[in-house]
């Protein structure tokens, strides 16, 4: 890996190095065998925290509503599942918004690795704190679980990445060569 002195710049003559993205590596360049398939990895393992986090809102729910009369048992499902089918669109209509947004300004590499390192970190402080609201949450759990699918349906089938879109640009402006082969 290059020193963060000479991938930013690079003197005459010197040839730069195709700068890695998180969850991509160098594969981004290419999109070859090794994209893909570090793209399908990705799908599968947010395939299955999605399905943890609805099977564990379900379970939520569910206890939620064993306590209730049969009567409002039924209106409780109707409204979550009319819930869910708006909040699954609304999710999906968030991402793709964001990531359209995102392609008209895309990050560099190193704005990419800071925003996400800065995430990671954010993200990090809150892990504990919102496991108490979780039983207060129960009865709007399904609902944002079906958010969730609408979102990470959207991140997962774009064509390309706004981190790859920058990182190419970022590397058309270092080297004049296109990213794309």
């Amino acid at each position: 890996m290059a020193s963060r002195a000479s991938s930013e710049a690079p003197s005459a003559g010197t040839p730069v190095p195709v700068p890695s993205l998180p969850g991509l590596g160098t594969t981004w360049y290419r999109r070859g065998t090794r994209y893909w398939l570090r793209r399908a990895w990705t799908t599968v393992v947010m395939l299955l925290a999605v399905g943890m986090l609805c099977f564990m809102a379900l379970a939520f729910y569910s206890g939620f509503r064993s306590e209730m009369p049969p009567a409002v048992r039924t209106v409780c499902d109707a409204a979550q599942v009319a819930g869910s089918c708006v909040t699954v669109a609304w999710g999906w209509v968030v991402q793709r918004r964001d990531h359209r947004r995102k392609l008209l300004d895309p990050p560099t590499p190193a704005e990419f690795r800071r925003a996400r390192r800065a995430e990671v970190r954010r993200s990090g402080r809150f892990a504990y704190a919102g496991r108490g609201l979780l039983v207060l949450a129960a009865p709007v759990l399904p609902a944002f679980a079906a958010w969730c699918v609408g979102w990470f349906a959207a991140a997962l089938t774009v064509r390309e990445y706004p981190s790859e879109v920058g990182a190419r640009r970022w590397l058309e402006a270092h080297t004049g060569q296109s990213g794309t082969s």
